[in-house]
């Protein structure tokens, strides 16, 4: 039987059961970005426990349904919940950085006070993952969103948190 490094069709899989997110696979409604490609050896930070997993791929398909435009998924979780402390609350793999949706649909980043900055998709897509995730909480720095509360560091993408 082949293993995950030698098959690379298998998807890969952590110690803790938690596979690694698709890599944009085409037609996803999301694109990746993040640290994934910094130390590849730990994982990329894109591990999401099976409940992120499944609201991730569900909150993209919904999008693809509505918006021409492809969320861009950031870091979630090591491989094993490794921790180098670069994020201490992406150890669980319930947690998941995502970029505000821009007006041009550039892949690219965005400050919530850019004016290519899309605050009424953003809205949206935070309410997507509302609707279909048991969302604990949204850390963005645009407070005219609702349910999101502000932290230092949220003013280009934000993060949520799940119940697990």
């Amino acid at each position: 039987m082949s293993d995950a490094k030698s098959d690379p069709l298998r998807p890969t899989k952590d110690s803790r059961g938690f596979f690694m997110l698709p890599r944009t696979p085409a037609e996803s409604g999301y694109y990746s970005y993040g640290q994934m490609d910094k130390k590849p050896d730990r994982g990329g930070y894109q591990y999401p426990h099976p409940i992120m997993m499944q609201a991730i791929l569900r909150v993209a398909l919904e999008w693809q349904a509505v918006d021409w435009r492809r969320i861009g998924i950031g870091n979630i979780s090591r491989a094993n919940g490794f921790d180098d402390d670069d994020h201490g609350s992406h150890l669980n793999g319930l947690q998941v950085d995502i970029r505000p949706v821009r007006k041009d649909g550039l892949e690219v980043p965005v400050v919530w006070t850019d004016r290519q900055y899309d605050q009424e998709g953003t809205a949206k897509l935070i309410e997507l993952f509302r609707t279909f995730a048991p969302v604990k909480i949204v850390l963005f720095n645009d407070t005219s969103i609702p349910f999101v509360k502000t932290a230092k560091g949220h003013d280009d993408h934000f993060h949520v948190a799940l119940i697990g």
